[in-house]
């Protein structure tokens, strides 16, 4: 789950604009990146192709931090 994290992390600094070392797996990531849904919207697009993988909308329900979504991308990997 860390490379997840790691890569998860990676690609929402490169999409936002942030500093990929000052966020962590327990970072809320709406908070820390500044973003609202449509922002998260083209991140999980992003993910699922980085990933190959479908995230269904309910299994993303109250995910915030970085962990909790590499969490749901293991799962499904």
């Amino acid at each position: 789950m860390a490379d997840t994290v790691q890569t998860l992390i990676n690609m929402a600094a490169k999409r936002f604009k942030a500093d990929a070392a000052q966020l962590r797996p327990e970072d809320d990531m709406f908070e820390r990146l500044g973003i609202g849904s449509f922002q998260a919207v083209e991140l999980i697009s992003d993910i699922e192709g980085e990933f190959d993988i479908e995230l269904p909308d309910y299994e993303l329900q109250g995910v915030k931090t970085f962990a909790a979504l590499a969490q749901k991308i293991d799962k499904r990997r």
